[in-house]
C-alpha cells in the first residue's frame, strides 16, 4: 500500500499503471455518423505512448464522440482506431479509461467508494481500495468528505471524485472529457499544474478534450484544432513547453502566448 505523502502518490496508488507499457493511439481516416448526421470526417491523429494529445473545437464538432470511439464504446462508420496497433474493440475497452463530462457518480455510494470503484472492478478488496483512494482525498481537496454522498458534494467536488476514480483505474490510456470543467478558475489552474506533475511521475497516454485553449496547450504535447461538425483537423500545434513545472510561468511565456493566439485564430476560422 502507498505511504501517505504531502505530494502526489498516484504512482504508488496505482501500481498496475506503473508496470504497464506505454500504449499509442492512432486514428486513420476516421469517420462517424449518427444516421444521416455526420459527426467526424476524414480524421487522422496520433497520440504517442505516454504522450498527451489535446483536442479543442466548437461545441458539437464530435470531440466527445471521438473519445468514445477511442475507448471502444462506439465503432467508427469508416476508418480505424488503433491502440498499439490493435483495432480490436475489447482491447480498447480494456486499455482505456474514459472520464465523461458528467461525473456519473453512484448516488447510493459514499464519495470514498465512488473513487475506489475502479479499484474494486480490478479485484481489490473494499478496505484496501478505500485505503488507496483515501490517500489522495486530501490532495484533491476532499479531506473530510470521504463518507459524504454525491448529493452532499458541490459540482467541483463531484468532478474531483470522478477524476480520482479515473486515475485509479490503472489503465494506460486516459480519455478525459473536460476533466476540470466544473471547477472555479483558481482550483482549475491548481489542478492543471497537479495533473502536469502527475503525468511526469506516472506517465499515461492521454487524449484530452477541453474548451480552454490555454489548458489544452499547457497539458498537452500537441493540440489538434477541430472544425465545426463534421469534425476534421484544421490545424495541429506543438506546445512550446508541455507539462512545465511552473504553470504561471509557462502560460505567460511569449512563445506560449504566440501558440495560443494561433490556436484561437484557427478556432475563429472554424466558425
Amino acid at each position: 500500500m502507498a505511504a501517505r505523502t504531502k505530494g502526489f502518490a498516484i504512482a504508488d496508488a496505482a501500481p498496475a499503471a506503473r508496470q504497464a507499457p506505454g500504449v499509442a493511439v492512432s486514428l486513420r481516416g476516421l469517420e462517424h455518423s449518427y444516421g444521416e448526421l455526420r459527426t467526424i470526417e476524414r480524421l487522422d491523429l496520433e497520440a504517442p505512448a505516454h504522450g498527451v494529445l489535446g483536442l479543442v473545437g466548437p461545441s458539437g464538432c464530435g470531440k466527445s464522440t471521438l473519445l468514445e470511439l477511442i475507448a471502444g464504446l462506439q465503432e467508427p462508420t469508416a476508418g480505424d482506431v488503433e491502440l498499439d496497433g490493435s483495432r480490436d474493440r475489447p482491447d480498447r475497452l480494456a486499455r482505456c479509461a474514459l472520464m465523461p463530462q458528467r461525473d456519473m457518480l453512484l448516488p447510493w455510494f459514499l464519495a470514498i467508494d465512488n473513487a475506489a470503484l475502479s479499484l474494486r472492478n480490478r479485484g481489490v478488496r473494499r478496505r484496501q481500495a478505500r485505503d488507496e483512494a483515501g490517500l489522495l482525498f486530501e490532495r484533491f481537496g476532499l479531506a473530510g468528505f470521504e463518507r459524504a454522498r454525491p448529493a452532499e458534494l458541490s459540482g467541483g467536488m463531484r468532478q474531483r471524485v470522478a477524476f480520482l476514480r479515473t486515475l485509479l483505474s490503472g489503465k494506460p490510456v486516459l480519455a478525459l472529457d473536460e476533466p476540470f470543467a466544473s471547477l472555479d478558475a483558481i482550483t482549475r489552474a491548481e489542478m492543471q499544474a497537479w495533473l502536469a506533475k502527475a503525468l511526469g511521475q506516472d506517465p499515461r497516454t492521454v487524449v484530452l478534450v477541453s474548451h480552454d485553449v490555454e489548458e489544452a496547450l499547457y497539458l498537452s504535447d500537441r493540440v489538434a484544432v477541430l472544425s465545426a461538425r463534421p469534425g476534421r483537423v484544421v490545424e495541429q500545434l506543438s506546445a512550446p513547453a508541455p507539462r512545465a513545472r511552473d504553470r504561471d510561468a509557462a502560460v505567460t511565456d511569449p512563445a506560449f502566448v504566440a501558440v495560443r493566439e494561433r490556436a484561437m485564430q484557427a478556432l475563429r476560422g472554424t466558425r
